[in-house]
């Protein structure tokens, strides 16, 4: 190195090498940069020192209008200055990219067919890599565990800021666990992730870049929460705080300032009702004070911002702030914007499709739709691949129904093993997926694990329409009336009312099972309705009948008691048991009592969160939890099969999926922030 003094200060002259412009790194051509210490991304200084440069910082051209569109956004500094002192430099798959362009995507209806698109623009703590195993930094930039599991110590990023310039620190992890999740004004109740052991956890910020989660039990699995689900662990206290009682005397009076009861409802207005990322903004609440608000959508630490909504669509533009770069120093993403249309009638959305009108579509795109995309992937400029699944259409029977007899029979589980063998999935499987599913009876983890007794896979799972009914005769439905119905042991007719949504499966396939039934005496009568109007019926435990895609890998599940405790699934899924919740909640002051295997499931799970991964101890109480769950056939499992992912071919970066899954956050692993458009 050679010393070179300028106005009496000495300086040291660095290589050519160590200043060299960085190479455009791909994963297609890594130009012999050594990798990382995480697969497709490093941190800035990791990927200097690997290629032995500098990187400089670039921008989209058309950053500066973009920004002037998200209301209450000033000026923008260099780009250099809006990223953190150390963005995530991310490798593209295939090329660096080009800015611009729209992304067009395709929902059902506001909170309905979304999650595909909300995980375009997802960021998390970490995220899964798209290996689906292995955990990686993203928001975050390193994270350490004690021995026991019990305290989580997690690292941001200096200088990482919200879309609107302001800085993202710890205390915004905090926010969201103390003032949102733990506020019952905001969640009524307390999210099972949320806590450990049954107890809240303790969030601490350290110093600005540095939480700390600590635990009252061990939970190994708090961080594959934030890797594969959309719950976001940090919300924007700056933001917030004017409208929280908690945090601002002054909070209520801000409220009603803008045409809200409270503070807690402005909150809601931002933040919805859930943990939920895509309920309506106060775009469509706010009405004629919407120009009060102090803006349109709350802060967003997210790839895209919403900058527009109403009842049909919602528009979105780049986040200026992004904490993610390519390896040439271009702020990502890419895609200036992205468009998002409703359309809640199935048959148009797939003529839309066909047009090529959209660029990205996973989600309530069914099976049986498979062969006419297929055809017309030439003419439509797209293509369509078929992947394989996670989880699977699931059954279950509402096991504290209204009526008090239709709720002993749907609780004999000699009935829920009868209707289970009624169903012949050999013929769902040819007929509705064309041979490509296999048959599978749920047992709560999918995929099995190979210490999980395979036997679990295949319980109940034989047609068997004649042991079908004679275990219905044997709890005594019977037709007393000889006119082909099985009746109750009352004396009054049984007939199923099924009310289903498309969005997890084709009517056909709800068509078929409910042939099945009626062929054993179960006359079943079947209804299409709305996704709301399911999920309305569902929480009022107006249903007899539910149905929903359902499965869960065994990583999620150290994080997550949802699937495994009354009601047995989130909001925006199949469940049962909405009484036997209630109760639980309210410490047995209300609802009904569930039996007693209820609560053998819940201290096996506790084990199996609580005991680090690959331990006897885990893997025991998984299988007795796979007992307990299969063997009550609480959700009868049909075929699972693999499903549609559709993408322009003007959209480039685009990998193959390893799997069409809600379960891994769809879009999440596939890093969709360097996908770019060719227009």
């Amino acid at each position: 190195m050679k010393r070179i003094l300028l106005s009496g200060v000495a300086f040291v002259a660095l290589p050519v090498a160590a200043m060299a412009s960085c190479p455009a790194v791909t994963v297609a051509d890594m130009q012999g940069v050594a990798g990382g210490m995480y697969p497709q991304q490093y941190d800035l200084a990791e990927f200097q020192s690997a290629a032995s440069c500098e990187l400089t910082f670039a921008q989209n051209p058309a950053i500066a209008d973009l920004n002037a569109r998200i209301r209450g956004n000033g000026d923008l500094a260099a780009v250099a200055d809006r990223l953190p002192a150390n963005p995530l430099v991310v490798a593209p798959y295939d090329e660096v990219g080009q800015y611009g362009g729209v992304l067009d995507v395709l929902s059902n209806a506001t909170e309905s067919g979304t999650s595909d698109f909300l995980s375009v623009r997802h960021v998390n703590l970490v995220r899964y890599s798209d290996d689906l195993q292995t955990i990686v930094p993203n928001v975050a930039s390193s994270w350490t565990w004690n021995d026991d599991f019990t305290q989580l110590t997690v690292n941001l990023r200096e200088g990482h800021k919200w879309s609107d310039g302001a800085a993202f620190t710890a205390h915004d992890v905090v926010f969201w666990y103390d003032n949102l999740m733990m506020d019952t004004n905001v969640i009524a109740e307390p999210k099972g992730y949320a806590l450990a052991g049954g107890e809240p956890i303790e969030v601490l910020a350290i110093d600005d870049t540095t939480v700390q989660f600590n635990l009252a039990a061990p939970k190994p699995g708090l961080l594959e929460t934030f890797a594969s689900s959309y719950v976001q662990p940090f919300q924007p206290r700056h933001f917030f705080e004017q409208f929280h009682p908690a945090l601002n005397d002054q909070a209520d009076a801000n409220a009603q300032a803008v045409g809200y009861e409270n503070g807690y409802e402005a909150i809601k207005a931002y933040y919805g009702n859930s943990d939920w990322m895509d309920t309506p903004s106060p775009m469509l609440t706010a009405g004629d004070n919407l120009a009060d608000l102090p803006a349109d959508t709350m802060p967003t630490l997210e790839s895209h911002i919403l900058v527009s909504e109403n009842t049909e669509g919602r528009h979105y533009v780049a986040n200026p702030y992004f904490f993610q770069v390519d390896t040439a120093g271009n702020q990502l993403p890419y895609i200036s914007e992205m468009d998002e249309t409703y359309v809640g009638d199935a048959e148009v959305r797939i003529l839309k499709l066909l047009n090529g009108e959209v660029d990205y579509k996973s989600q309530s795109i069914a099976l049986d739709s498979a062969p006419v995309l297929l055809e017309g992937q030439e003419a439509g400029n797209y293509t369509l691949d078929v992947r394989p699944s996670i989880s699977s259409p699931t059954i279950t029977f509402n096991v504290t129904a209204n009526d008090l007899d239709r709720r002993a029979i749907f609780n004999d589980v000699r009935f829920r093993t009868a209707m289970s063998l009624a169903i012949n999935r050999d013929e769902l499987n040819e007929v509705a997926s064309f041979g490509l599913g296999t048959p599978q009876q749920y047992i709560g983890f999918s995929p099995r694990p190979a210490y999980i007794d395979e036997a679990w896979s295949t319980n109940g799972l034989a047609f068997d329409p004649d042991q079908a009914n004679a275990l219905l005769d044997e709890i005594g439905l019977v037709d007393a009336d000889g006119d082909g119905d099985r009746d109750l042991p009352n004396g009054e007719q049984f007939v199923l009312d099924w009310q289903f949504s498309t969005q997890p499966t084709s009517a056909q396939f709800v068509e078929l099972i409910a042939q099945n039934w009626t062929d054993v005496g179960v006359t079943t009568t079947i209804k299409e309705v709305t996704d709301d109007e399911f999920r309305a019926a569902q929480s009022a435990n107006n249903l007899e009948v539910g149905m929903w895609n359902k499965g869960q890998p065994a990583g999620s599940i150290l994080g997550d008691s949802e699937t495994w405790i009354p009601p047995f699934d989130g909001y925006f899924d199949v469940r049962t048991g909405m009484l036997w919740a209630e109760y639980i909640s309210s410490e047995g002051a209300n609802g009904v009592e569930p039996p007693a295997w209820v609560a053998t499931l819940k201290t096996a799970l506790d084990t199996y969160q609580s005991s680090a991964p690959g331990t006897s101890e885990s893997e025991a109480a998984a299988q007795q939890m796979v007992e307990i769950m299969a063997g009550e056939m609480l959700f009868i499992g049909t075929v699972n099969a693999p499903a549609p992912v559709y993408h322009s071919n003007n959209l480039h970066n685009f990998p193959d999926f390893q799997t069409s899954s809600y379960e891994f956050y769809r879009t999440y692993p596939y890093r969709p922030s360097q996908w770019w458009l060719d227009e």
